[in-house]
């Protein structure tokens, strides 16, 4: 694996998918006008921006100086699992069953890129360089935005059903 390509490749990929989320988001105004809808839109945002810095500091540690993205990923992941749990809670209030499982998903992953950052002894006893381990993790965690995206697009961010 080409750890410096991958890692290129999928943070291009992740500012893109934030800015095509900004874009969306720009054409319909109105998911800001309410707390509870901004707090989701937020979500989303977070949920492609938060890999996407990931992968940069990954850039630029790569595997001569590990202790670069170790850090920033142990530090992004701990905003990501914060945020996400916050997210959760409303998700499990409202009785969203899928966002729910989908956010208790992305929240243990980013605590599983924590660890790994601060244990990367871990990923060998999958067979797995650590930085490998963390980009099979945030593949998950954007796997799991876009279907947060797809919910978010085909349930929520709906006009409610005129009668």
């Amino acid at each position: 694996m080409d750890v410096s390509t991958f890692y290129a490749l999928f943070s291009a990929t992740c500012f893109t998918l934030v800015g095509l989320w900004w874009n969306v988001v720009q054409n319909h105004p109105e998911w800001m006008r309410e707390p509870a809808l901004r707090r989701v839109v937020g979500g989303v945002y977070l949920s492609f921006l938060l890999p996407a810095l990931m992968g940069l500091f990954a850039q630029v540690g790569g595997t001569e100086q590990p202790h670069i993205w170790r850090v920033a990923f142990i530090a992004l992941a701990v905003v990501g699992c914060v945020c996400t749990l916050r997210l959760l809670t409303r998700a499990g209030a409202r009785g969203d069953h899928f966002v729910t499982w989908q956010q208790a998903g992305a929240a243990l992953l980013y605590l599983l890129i924590a660890v790994v950052g601060a244990f990367p002894e871990l990923a060998g006893h999958i067979g797995l360089r650590p930085i490998q381990a963390e980009a099979l993790m945030l593949i998950a965690l954007i796997i799991l935005g876009h279907a947060l995206v797809w919910r978010f697009m085909a349930g929520e961010g709906r006009p409610a059903e005129q009668p």
